[in-house]
């Protein structure tokens, strides 16, 4: 088994990931940090729920929590245990375009965590009595997280809407009526499939002595057997022509406005523009739609905007509560007035600034830790490509002008290309 450097990545000012990879496919980028004697370990797989079928659906999700269980070689509770007698703490997620597993550790707990790591990614213990008790935790989850919950179920609605043939329509969770008909057998399949070294990549950032790191990825990994990654059918979304519109009853105790534009994906040039609109529109009490529909009008007590970062073009989230016993026509009305002008003329220099800034500064924020710098080198390379793409997006935040953000609002905020869900409060369900 060889390792072959494939390349190196600037990261910021003063770091650096390199590239390597594994002789059967398996992805390593590695960014040296002594800043602190500690290590985030993640291992991200390319695929989420994009990938699924129907009547399949949180698959991949289910996948994830069973990934916590027994191995050939560790008994249930056993990975836990030994992660946390290290000193480490684990975690993981599941979402559109990606799986990932993340591991915070001391420096020293390094060939542990990647000892039980490859364990179980290659001898992952998959029985009907472990798959139907992961099985009822995630359907009680779903039963909390949409079923039971306002948010959740306009979200999951409002995707479904929203996407008529793109795998984005697939709720991460699933839908019920799948995950109660998931199977060892599926679960099995997707492992085999999808837990395979040339679809996965570890992302290793912290103080670490990278010539040993490979050493042991060369040990542990090296023995794995690539799969045949089936070609994705991912169908693409045909143009929206038309405004969709459906009215919701739900027990809430206020009207809401749930919406969805189309936007770009998340490599296109017009998406950090996007995002710096969606800052100026929605960004805290000084932008245009609190001050607009919050502080002057009384309209709205909450007031949210959120730029799908996905692979393929998604949405542009938009989430408003009405105030309690509010009509929502007026609150539809005010909302698109707000969203005229801003098609009509360009944004302030000062609004264009201080957008700018706030969002320069969430995404440093996010690079503090070991933790944070992996996550964003393993999301980047999962969906773009590009570990140290981030720092591309900051640059792009950074000379963006008012001409390209009108020109965003005109080509984004069109009615006709638009979902929107009025969340009416059931009859009874008074504040």
């Amino acid at each position: 088994m060889t390792t072959t450097r494939i390349g190196n990545y600037g990261f910021g000012a003063r770091l650096g990931i390199t590239r390597y990879q594994l002789d059967n496919g398996l992805g390593l980028l590695v960014l040296v940090d002594p800043s602190a004697p500690v290590v985030c370990y993640q291992t991200w797989f390319a695929v989420g729920s994009r990938h699924e079928h129907e009547g399949k659906t949180g698959i991949a999700h289910l996948l994830e929590h069973l990934m916590f269980n027994e191995t050939r070689n560790l008994p249930y509770g056993e990975f836990d245990k030994q992660v946390e007698a290290a000193g480490a703490e684990s975690n993981a997620a599941t979402f559109l375009d990606w799986t990932f597993y993340t591991v915070s550790l001391p420096a020293d707990a390094l060939p542990l965590i990647m000892t039980l790591e490859s364990e179980r990614m290659s001898n992952l213990v998959l029985r009907d009595p472990q798959v139907q008790s992961e099985r009822e935790v995630v359907a009680n989850e779903r039963r909390q997280t949409v079923d039971d919950d306002v948010d959740g179920a306009v979200t999951e609605r409002l995707y479904k809407e929203a996407f008529r043939r793109h795998g984005y329509r697939w709720p991460t969770i699933g839908f019920m009526a799948d995950i109660e008909g998931l199977t060892t057998a599926d679960c099995r399949r997707h492992y085999d499939t999808y837990y395979a070294p040339n679809n996965a990549t570890l992302v290793v950032v912290g103080d670490l002595d990278e010539a040993a790191l490979l050493r042991a990825a060369e040990e542990h990994y090296g023995h794995l057997q690539p799969s045949e990654i089936p070609a994705e059918n991912a169908e693409p979304e045909p143009p929206q022509t038309a405004e969709r519109r459906l009215s919701m009853r739900l027990p809430t105790a206020s009207p809401k406005l749930v919406m969805g534009y189309r936007c770009p994906a998340l490599g296109d040039a017009d998406h950090p523009v996007l995002v710096l609109l969606n800052e100026i529109l929605f960004g805290g009490r000084a932008s245009r739609v609190h001050r607009r529909l919050v502080q002057e009008l009384e309209l709205a007590s909450e007031a949210h905007g959120s730029v799908g970062h996905f692979r393929d073009p998604s949405l542009y989230d938009i989430y408003i509560a009405a105030r309690p016993g509010q009509d929502l026509a007026p609150v539809q009305a005010a909302l698109d007035a707000v969203f005229e002008q801003v098609v009509a003329e360009s944004v302030t220099e000062a609004e264009l600034e201080r957008a700018q800034a706030r969002v320069e500064l969430a995404t440093l924020q996010g690079l503090e830790t070991a933790s944070g710098k992996a996550e964003q080198i393993g999301f980047y390379d999962t969906v773009l490509g590009e570990p140290g793409a981030l720092f591309g997006r900051l640059d792009a935040f950074r000379s963006a002008t008012r001409e390209a953000i009108h020109e965003a609002a005109k080509r984004y905020l069109m009615r006709q290309s638009r979902t929107v869900i009025e969340l009416v409060p059931e009859e009874g369900d008074g504040p």
